[in-house]
């Protein structure tokens, strides 16, 4: 491996290392100052994750995170803050459970036809705040945020009774999914079920690395994104690149939530996870937008949520791994900047280095020059 390749390797892990370190260690800080043993809470949460049915949780839930953050990471390849993830995610999933407890198509139908659903959905509500920056220069931000609030009333709205919501009990349900819309799931004996969707997961992370790497739209993408104004001069035109990015960072997000809803819960309700979007973009800036660091800060942030309850049980408070999960992003900012300022210098004292030794090789050139010439 060249000492170039070296160093990327390098600036890339490290990243992600300082901010883990870091974080790990004012929580226990955290930990000293309320009392606590800084160590122990740390060491039952590994040792939960030795456990097969915890392991198998973990990876369900990683399956939604993955998606999110997939989704955002779309936005910031392209220099883009998709805020509204969680809300086009949130739609994505309540519109594939209406369209699956009334549509009864064989499996064969009905399973491409609840993933073209949750696609759409995402990609028109992410699409509103694309068409929004490029006519009118309204922030993604701005926009995401609000259409997430339009996004929970819509949703509030949908469950009522004469529109397409199910009371059960004091819980609000699209109703019960029919079957043929179900996806079994890897079956793990004891430890329970592995939802088959996460292999949509796993092909989601290659398509996205193949398309950003290995095709032309990939490069428009990343060029964009890098400069606007440099992408522009390439020929390639910079508002329908927003455009786009933002449908299909809404269409992946209109996915994250098919996993669960389609493996287990088979219907849309009270109960269904919330913020899964936020937290996409936590695991997406600690995995640097990669799909295979995505996936270990999914596992990551799985575990953190799977083996916290555990620590009720011996005295601790399970909240220590929400407080882990809010150091680790602000540890994230602080550690990338650090490690692009010391690239930075690395890169500016190699090419000091070059130039001085150029000019030392040309001297000596001119040198041999003019004694020949003597």
């Amino acid at each position: 491996m060249k000492k170039f390749d070296k160093e990327r390797v390098l600036l890339a892990v490290a990243g992600p290392v300082i901010a883990l370190a870091v974080a790990f260690v004012l929580s226990a800080i955290v930990l000293i100052a309320s009392g606590k043993n800084p160590v122990e809470p740390f060491a039952l949460m590994l040792e939960q994750a030795g456990f097969s049915d915890i392991q198998v949780l973990i990876v369900n839930q990683a399956s939604l995170y993955y998606i999110a953050a997939l989704a955002v990471a779309i936005g910031f390849r392209m220099n883009l803050f998709n805020i509204g993830v969680d809300g086009q995610y949130q739609l994505g999933a309540m519109m594939a459970a209406v369209v699956g407890a009334h549509a009864a198509l064989p499996a064969v139908l009905q399973v491409p036809l609840l993933l073209l659903t949750a696609v759409l959905t995402g990609a028109f509500w992410s699409g509103i705040a694309g068409v929004l920056k490029v006519t009118r220069g309204v922030s993604e931000v701005v926009a995401t945020i609000m259409l997430n609030a339009i996004a929970t009333s819509l949703i509030v709205y949908m469950w009522k009774p004469d529109v397409f919501g199910v009371k059960v009990g004091n819980n609000s349900t699209t109703g019960e999914m029919h079957e043929s819309g179900w996806i079994p799931g890897i079956d793990m004996g004891a430890a329970g079920e592995i939802y088959g969707l996460v292999v949509l997961a796993a092909l989601l992370g290659i398509g996205y690395w193949i398309v950003l790497n290995r095709t032309r739209f990939g490069f428009d993408l990343r060029a964009s994104g890098a400069s606007e104004s440099a992408a522009a001069a390439s020929g390639v035109d910079p508002k329908r690149m927003v455009l786009t990015a933002m449908l299909i960072s809404g269409g992946l997000a209109g996915l994250a939530g098919l996993p669960i809803l389609m493996g287990d819960t088979h219907t849309y309700s009270l109960n269904f996870p919330t913020g899964v979007g936020f937290l996409g973009i936590g695991i997406a800036l600690l995995g640097r937008n990669s799909p295979v660091g995505i996936a270990f800060a999914a596992l990551l942030w799985a575990w953190l949520d799977k083996a916290s309850p555990e620590l009720d049980y011996h005295g601790f408070d399970k909240e220590i791994a929400v407080i882990m999960q809010g150091l680790i992003v602000l540890s994230v900012v602080v550690s990338y900047e650090a490690v692009r300022e010391w690239g930075l210098r690395r890169q500016q004292r190699r090419v000091g280095a070059e130039l001085a030794a150029g000019h030392v090789l040309g001297a000596t050139d001119n040198s041999k020059k003019e004694v020949a010439g003597r």
